[in-house]
């Protein structure tokens, strides 16, 4: 390798094998031209995540031009490469695909897809849109096959995080070579904790704004149910904790619940004791996780002859199909739309500027005030 090479210098900082791969890289792109990268992976030998993550690396160096599907050569003599199909320069976003991954495509995250695709038919991108399931045990091998066969330029998705693949699930994420960005889910990689892109509600301010609204109307208990298997409710539950202690409530002296999902045989029963629960603590407000089991216990309190807003107030969280329900709940609703439009323009922001800081985004969610609350009576 001579000291002009492309890949002079590069030895150092990593190894032989991978030196030796990216010289080939270069090499083909002299002789062929602008390649894709099935083509690149097919000939190099090498998985189309390996050949992703050298692209990048000599995209940073100012060596290569990404253009749509594929990579080009840059040259000292050569004028900016531009994409064939739209014609934009080697920033452009025109053409670029993002996959898309979330655990659900019939409650929440439809409309957190929607304002995806919106945003992406903005900036002339286009969306792949996958789902999993709140039972998978391991999302990598599906975002695999939406990196090596749809050739995406970029990921948001909303993965597992507690199950016992999801730390190497992550970590192979940060290693892909372009943007990722995690929808409702934060996560920090290597040993110096760097955090990963993210778009996320502030769940624990909107639990706290229920409880503030309940408190406003008079309610001095105020309990919380919260949907056993949902990574959202350890954030509405900090939020309930930090509120009642906030208004000087007594959070041990009220309904703290966790209930399974409609497919548990013992749900029922979980919902009956959380207003037996209510009647010895003498609790008259509720903030419920999510929707689903908010239009459950108000339908179990009419099975008791117990009014809602007479005999408890109920805020629903989520404002999925709250205001559908008689009577329309109160809720709060987080920004889906928001938050996948956020996503893609995070994104967008990191191919234009791929040296840029790591950005976390928070936003708030609001709350609609409807007709299941009312001050507790006298």
């Amino acid at each position: 390798m001579t000291k002009d090479s492309p890949t002079a210098g590069m030895a150092e900082a990593r190894g032989p094998l991978q030196v030796a791969r990216r010289q080939q890289l270069l090499e083909a792109l002299q002789r062929d031209g602008a390649m894709r990268i099935s083509d690149l992976s097919q000939a190099l030998g090498a998985a189309p995540v390996t050949i992703r993550r050298d692209i990048a690396q000599l995209a940073a160096e100012g060596l290569v031009s990404r253009v749509h599907g594929g990579v080009a050569l840059i040259t000292p003599d050569d004028p900016p490469i531009t994409d064939e199909a739209t014609g934009a320069g080697p920033d452009a976003l025109g053409g670029r695909t993002l996959g898309m991954l979330v655990p659900s495509m019939d409650y929440y995250w439809p409309d957190v897809a929607r304002g995806a695709e919106e945003a992406a038919r903005e900036l002339d991108m286009r969306v792949v849109l996958r789902g999993s399931s709140y039972d998978t045990e391991d999302d990598k091998p599906q975002l695999a096959r939406l990196v090596e066969r749809m050739a995406v330029d970029g990921l948001i998705i909303a993965p597992r995080m507690d199950a016992p693949t999801s730390e190497r699930t992550i970590e192979w994420l940060d290693q892909l070579g372009f943007p990722v960005v995690l929808l409702e889910r934060t996560a920090a990689v290597g040993s110096h904790h760097a955090v990963m892109e993210s778009v996320v509600t502030d769940h624990a301010l909107g639990a706290a704004m229920a409880v503030r609204h309940l408190t406003s109307l008079g309610h001095r208990k105020v309990g919380l149910v919260v949907a056993a298997n949902s990574p959202t409710s350890q954030h509405v539950r900090r939020g309930w904790l930090d509120a009642t202690a906030e208004c000087g409530l007594d959070p041990n002296a009220t309904v703290a619940a966790a209930v399974p999902d409609a497919r548990a045989p013992e749900r029922d029963t979980a919902l009956d004791a959380v207003l037996r629960q209510c009647q010895v603590t003498g609790t008259t407000a509720l903030l419920v996780h999510a929707d689903p089991e908010a239009i459950a216990l108000v339908q179990h309190c009419e099975e008791r002859h117990l009014t809602v807003p007479g005999d408890v107030s109920i805020v629903a969280y989520d404002d999925e199909v709250a205001e559908l329900f008689s009577p329309p709940l109160t809720a709060v609703r987080p920004p889906r739309r928001s938050i996948g439009r956020a996503a893609v323009r995070l994104v967008a922001d990191r191919l234009t500027d791929p040296e840029r800081p790591a950005h976390r985004v928070v936003i708030s969610p609001s709350l609609r005030v409807r007709e299941s609350t009312a001050p507790p009576r006298a």
